[in-house]
């Protein structure tokens, strides 16, 4: 069912996230990745194309059937409340599960190659209030996300392009039932996106998964579209919130490198002793 996202006059400025929570702003900050909803200058819920909404997360990670989501989808800003009131969810279970979408679309929404391109005065959320977040602590966990995504295996190529598979060699290492459920998916059509959306799962928690299997040498890296410069500012050549799944495309629309195998674990040997 399709549920209203926004409502009010769009300004003609694109703000800080940081500026609006100083002036306490009521709105919704629209990014190129995503859109970040504030109540009183606190963050109260994110949204990207990227990261499963909670919805998905919910129906598909199979703590509510289809037919409960819907019969709330129905109560455009109380949803949330809905859930609880009805005894579908406690207010732990959608506070997590809301958190967690929360942070997960806002890393998209707010991380490197996304930039606030106009704010909403007054569009609110169609979940409702559930608990809301410091601005400061939403913006310190994006950056945290990215060092950490950035010290598993640093070729953010893998993702935003389809997951393919490398051939076994013997000497990667066992994988986790997590990381078996990410590869059962990697048919070289589906990108990360995808796969979190099928497994109703954050998409941060995949891209870990993914950057941990290509560091072992389970999935291939991609070559980046142009060269990137050191010494050039500005986004990267390719950003996982604007790559779209190409469901037309198979595993040889990708070229693939053909990397140094024993420096490769060498290197992620000395990352994984560091966290």
């Amino acid at each position: 069912m399709s549920l209203p996202h926004r409502t009010g006059a769009r300004t003609g400025h694109a703000p800080s996230l940081a500026g609006l929570a100083a002036e306490r702003a009521s709105g919704a900050l629209l990014c190129d990745a995503g859109t970040v909803y504030l109540r009183d200058g606190q963050v109260v819920h994110a949204e990207s194309p990227v990261a499963p909404g909670i919805e998905v997360l919910l129906t598909t990670g199979g703590r509510l059937t289809a037919d409960s989501w819907r019969e709330a989808a129905g109560r455009a800003g109380g949803v949330g409340r809905f859930l609880v009131d009805s005894g579908r969810l406690s207010d732990a279970e959608l506070e997590i599960c809301h958190l967690g979408a929360l942070f997960d679309a806002a890393y998209f929404a707010l991380g490197h190659g996304s930039g606030p391109r106009g704010f909403q005065r007054g569009a609110a959320h169609w979940l409702g209030p559930v608990r809301p977040v410091g601005a400061v602590a939403v913006e310190r966990e994006t950056r945290r996300r990215g060092k950490l995504l950035a010290a598993l295996w640093p070729y953010p190529q893998v993702d935003t392009e389809p997951v393919v598979l490398r051939r076994p060699d013997g000497r990667a290492p066992a994988v986790t039932p997590r990381q078996r459920a990410v590869l059962a998916l990697a048919d070289g059509v589906r990108t990360p996106a995808r796969i979190a959306r099928e497994l109703g799962r954050p998409a941060f928690h995949t891209l870990i998964d993914i950057r941990r299997l290509a560091a072992a040498g389970h999935v291939a890296t991609p070559r980046p579209t142009r060269p990137e410069h050191p010494d050039r500012s500005g986004p990267p050549a390719r950003y996982a919130a604007s790559a779209p799944p190409a469901p037309d495309r198979g595993p040889g629309a990708v070229v693939f490198t053909d990397p140094d195998i024993d420096l490769l674990r060498r290197l992620r040997d000395a990352l994984e002793a560091t966290l």
